[in-house]
């Protein structure tokens, strides 16, 4: 490490030039002159360095210091240390701030970094896609002026962050947002959102499923348990109300046993990982035996089934759910197509996939019902259903095992004109 300047040593220096021009221009009867000459030279040289020296810091881009000796050499090796320590502190502050805003970056959540009278200090890209900030332009802007709702305002006033708080994105009102507030660093908060929508679908569908269920279920208890109170042990029924009773009560025993265990089929499908199947399944023996099936089910309303299968097409997937899947459309199309109507089932090869689609030509589905058919319990029209045995089941399970096996449930439907359900899966 350089040694600092000894003030003892530079004016001795100086005092010894002095004495030395001054015996000199002493001998040459040149006094006054020598020494006015020396401190003329002494103040061009100190000039030319802070010349340098001015260069060098201002308009000079070389990192290096001018080449000096002496006092000026001391002051240029200084100014040069110091110069690259300030530097090694801003590459470490910019490191820091940069592993810091890629770590705030991955976060899932928007990150807005706020002063204690909430002005913006940073935020990351997904709090200008979930709130609509503008980076860097809003940089100083006071966040409620930029999220002008109630609320939020309120929110900001109590000061009480204990809780989050739930909006609307004030970019999109089909998002809902969470709002968490926290201290940070010296007189700073931080403000993490994330989108909680999802988590409000689940939410109100598990309500809506718990209120479907039990509605379903109540339904047929009610009738048996009105029966079963006519048959007590002192008023037993006469043979044409028994024979009535036992109808109903059978009917609604096997309408409660299917629904319970459609749910079991469709959870323990929702439970199971998607995974790569390998089992070949022998779709057109498959589709043979529904084919029987259908014969018996179509007797009430006679429609006409045309069945047109590709019987060296075969797939790789889980056969049962497969099967779940076929039956489901199948008898969906032969309960809700009026009597007498038509209907084709078909298993052809499509260019390097398997496609099965049943076509009928009953009264059509309004395009605002199409995209909900696959929710659980959803019915186009309740008193239909009720009339058809539906459980609003059968297209939740084919959706979910079309899903565990890579494809979806295309529907194409216009009222008056009939309905097409289709899915493609690989070819085996």
């Amino acid at each position: 490490m350089r040694q600092l300047l000894s003030k003892k040593k530079v004016y001795s220096k100086v005092l010894l030039l002095f004495c030395f021009i001054g015996v000199v221009g002493f001998l040459s009867n040149s006094a006054l002159a020598a020494l006015l000459i020396l401190s003329v030279a002494l103040l061009l040289w100190h000039y030319h360095h802070l010349f340098l020296l001015d260069k060098w810091l201002w308009r000079d881009r070389k990192l290096s210091p001018p080449l000096s000796e002496g006092v000026w050499g001391n002051l240029f090796e200084g100014f040069y240390y110091q110069q690259r320590k300030e530097r090694r502190k801003q590459r470490l502050l910019r490191d820091t701030v940069r592993r810091f805003r890629d770590g705030a970056e991955a976060l899932p959540q928007a990150v807005v970094v706020l002063t204690t009278d909430w002005a913006i200090i940073w935020c990351n890209k997904l709090a200008q896609m979930l709130i609509g900030l503008h980076w860097p332009d809003d940089e100083g802007q006071r966040l409620h002026n930029l999220i002008r709702h109630p609320d939020f305002l309120s929110y900001l006033k109590q000061l009480n962050f204990s809780q989050p708080l739930e909006l609307a994105s004030p970019i999109n009102e089909q998002l809902v947002l969470e709002f968490n507030i926290v201290p940070y660093g010296a007189e700073q908060y931080l403000l993490t959102v994330r989108d909680i929508s999802q988590l409000k679908q689940l939410e109100q569908v598990r309500k809506d499923f718990v209120a479907n269920v039990s509605h379903e279920l109540r339904t047929p208890l009610t009738v048996l348990q009105g029966y079963l109170e006519l048959m007590d042990d002192e008023s037993v029924p006469d043979e044409k109300i028994w024979r009535k009773a036992h109808t109903v009560m059978l009917e609604q025993t096997k309408r409660m046993d299917g629904l319970v265990q459609q749910l079991l089929t469709l959870s323990r499908i929702e439970a199971s990982a998607r995974v790569q199947f390998e089992d070949k399944v022998d779709v057109p023996a498959m589709l043979a035996q529904l084919k029987l099936e259908t014969e018996s089910l179509n007797q009430e309303k006679q429609h006409h089934i045309q069945f047109k299968i590709d019987n060296s097409l075969y797939v790789t997937g889980v056969s049962e759910e497969l099967r779940s899947a076929f039956s489901n459309l199948v008898i969906n199309a032969i309960k809700y197509t009026p009597a007498g109507g038509d209907i084709q089932i078909s298993w052809q090869r499509q260019h390097l996939s398997a496609l099965f689609s049943v076509i009928d030509n009953g009264e059509g589905i309004a395009p605002q019902h199409v995209k909900r058919l696959t929710e659980r319990f959803y019915r186009v029209d309740q008193a239909r259903a009720r009339n058809t045995g539906g459980t609003g089941l059968g297209l939740a399970i084919v959706k979910h095992v079309l899903s565990r096996h890579n494809s979806r449930l295309m529907i194409f439907s216009e009222p008056g004109q009939g309905s097409r359900f289709s899915f493609t899966l690989p070819a085996e």
